[in-house]
């Protein structure tokens, strides 16, 4: 029994290895670049060894994806239930936009764009934050950061759309996303402000110039 127990914690651990190691290939070299040999290699492990946990390279990137979305989606709620205000949770959510961004070769992006089984994935997680996104938005209202004359359910419907128009367009291979999160999120985010919102990202915005 115990014998059976240290194989399947060995295996859970290597299953964990093999997503982190994965990903972080994938986001240094773009997806298509990396092939299951590579993987394996980078592991010291065999090939069959990885196909017996992940039979496909579609499953294991998929899996990575979901993983480390997760895991962000994880730290931006836990931000959002220990912040005073939503203003720290948006500029928490923007450095680590900008963050992901700069560690990760725009190829990284532009080929998950044939794999529609994560593209599905990604646009059924923006169908469930729709209620969640409008929620936060009308938390800024009460806080007095945003306009209280604003419907928000088209405000959200808006952000999806910008989201979707930012990676379809592939605009991150053309600009750095601190120019795109300034000149596009942050101009519209800025229409819903109040002054005293409004203020906070003007100063945020000056203080990293």
């Amino acid at each position: 029994m115990q014998e059976i127990k240290n194989i399947s914690t060995y295996r859970q651990s290597l299953k964990d290895k093999i997503l982190e190691t994965s990903m972080k290939m994938f986001q240094e070299k773009g997806i298509r670049a990396v092939k299951m040999d590579d993987i394996a290699n980078r592991l010291s492990i065999s090939k069959r060894t990885l196909y017996e946990i992940y039979d496909d390279k579609e499953r294991l990137l998929f899996e990575g994806v979901k993983k480390f979305h997760n895991i962000k989606n994880e730290q931006i709620k836990e931000v959002s239930l220990n912040s005073s205000n939503v203003m720290d949770v948006i500029l928490y959510a923007y450095k680590q936009h900008v963050e992901s961004f700069r560690h990760t070769n725009p190829m990284f992006y532009s080929d998950m764009e044939k794999y529609p089984k994560i593209l599905k994935y990604f646009d059924q997680e923006n169908e469930d934050a729709h209620a969640q996104f409008v929620d936060f938005l009308h938390r800024g209202v009460a806080e007095g950061f945003f306009r209280d004359d604003v419907n928000y359910e088209i405000v959200a419907c808006m952000f999806d759309v910008l989201g979707k128009f930012i990676m379809s367009r592939m605009l991150y291979q053309h600009y750095t996303m601190e120019e795109i999160m300034s000149n596009i999120v942050f101009v519209s985010l800025r229409g819903i402000c109040t002054q005293r919102g409004a203020d906070i990202l003007d100063r945020f915005l000056e203080d990293k110039q």
